[in-house]
This record gives structure tokens, sequence and C-alpha cells, in this order.
């Protein structure tokens, strides 16, 4: 795997993340962190299936036009992936910025909910919507990353937790932009409008729009209830 470390971008517990250069261009190199708490068999086992999973599902969205980074090159033994490094910033950093006008993030924000339907389209939950995990682009475009936790479902109560995640993240870091979660649902529930029907995927037809609406606004209902 030929990628040149620049800088290193984010030291989780699954992975380090390093911003650099892969046959000359801009790349991002995602490295798998092994679990100490596991045996090593199986966290090797679970580690290479998992980032080839992620790798899977990297192709599968970019080929059908999504928001995505391009996978680059995967090394299975290594647990290592590159992808293109998508240029702007993440949407934790716009949120907090105050100098950008309200009207351009409530743009960016219906923008991020197109994207994160489009996925819902693909029959794809993210598992990890974070304002760390969208990058908006200089053009305004929100492009989903990370997806090692994502998976395919058809499972109705799945996209609405995926939908909820963001709800409750903007509640906890962004309480100053009120009305974010509903520009969000507003670009969401515009998707289809935008780009018709969603289409069969391989595994079936996907989860519609309005029943992932639906679903998410049981859950805020049950979890403020609970709450």
């Amino acid at each position: 795997m030929v990628f040149i470390d620049e800088q290193r971008l984010h030291l989780g517990a699954e992975a380090e993340v390093w911003r650099g250069s892969w046959m000359g261009q801009s790349a991002i190199r995602k490295q798998r962190r092994n679990r100490s708490w596991r045996h090593p068999d199986l966290d090797d086992r679970l580690g290479r299936r998992r980032m080839i999973a992620e790798a899977r599902l990297l192709v599968r969205l970019y080929r059908n036009g999504l928001n995505v980074p391009l996978l680059l090159d995967c090394d299975m033994f290594e647990q290592q992936l590159v992808m293109s490094h998508v240029q702007g910033k993440p949407l934790i950093e716009i949120l907090n910025d105050p100098s950008i006008p309200d009207d351009s993030v409530m743009n960016i924000l219906k923008n991020t909910g197109q994207s994160i339907r489009m996925l819902h389209r693909q029959a794809v939950i993210h598992g990890d919507l974070s304002t760390n995990n969208i990058i908006v682009t200089p053009e305004n475009e929100a492009v989903l990353i990370d997806f090692g936790l994502a998976r395919i479902e058809y499972e109705t109560e799945l996209f609405g937790i995926d939908l909820h995640v963001l709800f409750e993240i903007l509640g906890a870091s962004h309480p100053h932009r009120k009305d974010a979660i509903d520009a969000i649902i507003e670009g969401y529930a515009a998707c289809e409008d935008i780009h018709g029907p969603a289409e069969n995927t391989p595994g079936g037809q996907p989860v519609g729009m309005q029943d992932v609406l639906d679903r998410f606004n049981l859950i805020r209902t049950r979890v403020r209830y609970h709450g």
C-alpha cells in the first residue's frame, strides 16, 4: 500500500485516521486498531470482516452516485482502507462558526438531510451519524464519511434510530441551532421530489421516506416520555 502519512486526523477506539498522499493524490488512510481485550484470533477475524464490509459498502454507494469517498485501496491483512480525501469542513465546524449566515447553515442542513435519505434509499443505515462524520464541501454539498458501523437493513426502526442519533447530537452539542433538525428533516423529505421514487435494491424495497420520518417522530416521543 503506497500511502505517505502527513497528518493524523483522528485517534479513536476502533481506528486511526491519517491524511496523506496515495499514488500522488490527496487521500485518507483508515487503520483499524487492535482491541486488546479480545482474543487476538477473534479480534483479527472481526476486524477483517468489518473492514471488508465497509469497503464493499463504499464501492456500492459510490457506484450508485452517492456523496461518499472513493475507495482507492484495501489491505485486509494490515486492515487498512485508503479513500479519496474529501475537501471541506466537518459539519460540526460549520455549526459552531458564528460567522456563517443562518440561511447558509440551513441550506447546508437541508443538503445533509438529502444525503442521509440518499443513503437510506440504498437500504443502508450509517450507524454513527454525528456532525463529525459529515463533510461540507466548498459547494455546500454534504458528504457522509466513516462507514465502519454501516450495514444493509430493511427494518424501519433502525432508520428512525439513525436519524435520532443525529437529533440527539445536535441537541447536545449544538443547542444554539434550534431549528437544525427541522432543516435536516425538510431536506430528507424533499429527496423523493428531487430524485423520484426510491428503486428496489438487490435485497428488496428500501424503507419508504414517510415511514422513516413517522418512526423517527415515534422514537422522539418514546424517548421524551421515558426521560
